[in-house]
C-alpha cells in the first residue's frame, strides 16, 4: 500500500515519552520510518527509546524541552548528520496541567495565571517553536510534513479547562496560518494538518474520567452520551490517522483539523 507508505522517512516525534506520542512513534517504527524520539526527561526517552529498539532499529532519540529553542536546534542538526534530512514533525508535546484545571467549586478568578501561563506555552509555544527550527530543515529541502495535536476542547467551551481550551485553539489556528504560508512559499511540498483527539483516558485525565474505583465519573457519563459511539477511543486508533495526514495519500491535503473522536464533535446530542 504505497499510497499509505512512510517507509524511510525521517520522523521527528516530540513527546514521544508520553502515552500518544509512544503509540504514533511505535506505529511509524513499524511502518519503516527512520524515528526521531523527544521527549524531556533523559531517562524516559532513554527508555522509550529501547522499547522502540525492539521494533526496527532505525530509532534515536534525544532529551529536551521543546520550549528551549536552542536544545531545538542542536537537535535538528543532529539529524541532518545523521540521517540528511527532516522529513515528518509530529507535534504531540503538550497536554493539561493540574494547577490550569479549575475544579467543579471553583471560579475563572480561582485560578492561579502561572498555571494559565505555563499550560498555554506549553501547548501554544511547544508547537511553535518545534514548527519553528524542524520546519525550517524541511523548508531547506523542499518538502516536508507537520502534523500538530488539538483537542475537542478547541471546537467548543468546555468547563474546568480554560487555558488548555485556549491552547488548544491557537494551535488549530496555526496549524492552518502555517499551511497557508508553506503551501505558499514551498510550491504546495510542505503541509501542515492536525488531528484532534476525543476522549481517550490517560495518565493527565485519568482523575477527571475515572473515579478511584474504575467507575465513570460524572463527567466521563457526560463524555459518552455526547459521543455517537458510546465509548471512549483506545489510544491505538489515533496511530492510523497521523500516518494517514503523512503519506503520499495526503498530498493535496493541508490546513485540516481532523477529528478522531467517535463522533463527539459533530453531535447535537439530540
Amino acid at each position: 500500500m504505497d499510497l499509505f507508505s512512510i517507509k524511510d522517512k525521517v520522523a521527528v516525534i516530540t513527546g514521544a515519552s508520553g502515552v500518544l506520542g509512544g503509540s504514533v512513534a511505535r506505529n511509524f517504527v513499524k511502518a519503516g520510518a527512520k524515528v526521531v524520539a523527544l521527549g524531556t526527561k533523559e531517562e524516559k526517552i532513554a527508555a522509550t527509546v529501547k522499547k522502540l529498539q525492539t521494533e526496527g532499529v532505525t530509532v534515536i532519540g534525544f532529551a529536551g524541552n521543546v520550549l528551549d529553542v536552542h536544545r531545538m536546534e542542536e537537535i535538528a542538526d543532529a539529524v541532518i548528520a545523521k540521517w540528511g534530512r527532516i522529513d515528518i514533525l509530529l507535534n504531540i508535546a503538550g497536554g493539561n496541567l493540574p494547577g490550569a484545571t479549575l475544579m467543579p467549586e471553583q471560579r475563572f478568578f480561582d485560578m492561579e495565571l502561572k498555571d494559565w501561563n505555563r499550560v498555554t506555552e506549553l501547548n501554544m509555544n511547544g508547537t511553535v517553536y518545534p514548527s519553528y527550527v524542524f520546519g525550517k530543515r524541511m523548508a531547506e529541502n523542499g518538502e516536508g510534513s507537520i502534523v500538530n495535536i488539538t483537542s475537542m476542547a478547541a471546537m467548543q467551551a468546555m468547563t474546568r479547562v480554560p487555558g488548555y481550551s485556549a491552547a488548544k485553539a491557537a494551535v488549530a489556528n496555526f496549524t492552518q496560518w502555517m499551511a497557508m504560508e508553506m503551501a505558499m512559499k514551498y510550491d504546495g511540498k510542505i503541509r501542515v494538518n492536525a488531528v484532534a483527539p476525543g476522549f481517550f483516558i490517560g495518565e493527565q485525565n485519568r482523575a477527571v474520567l475515572l473515579n478511584p474505583d474504575g467507575s465513570l465519573t460524572e463527567r466521563s457519563h457526560k463524555v459518552i452520551a455526547n459521543t455517537p459511539m458510546r465509548r471512549f477511543g483506545e489510544i491505538t486508533e489515533l496511530d492510523g490517522a497521523v500516518q494517514f495526514l503523512c503519506s503520499p495519500s495526503a498530498s493535496f491535503i493541508t490546513g485540516v483539523i481532523l477529528p478522531v473522536d467517535g463522533g463527539f464533535a459533530m453531535f447535537s446530542g439530540v
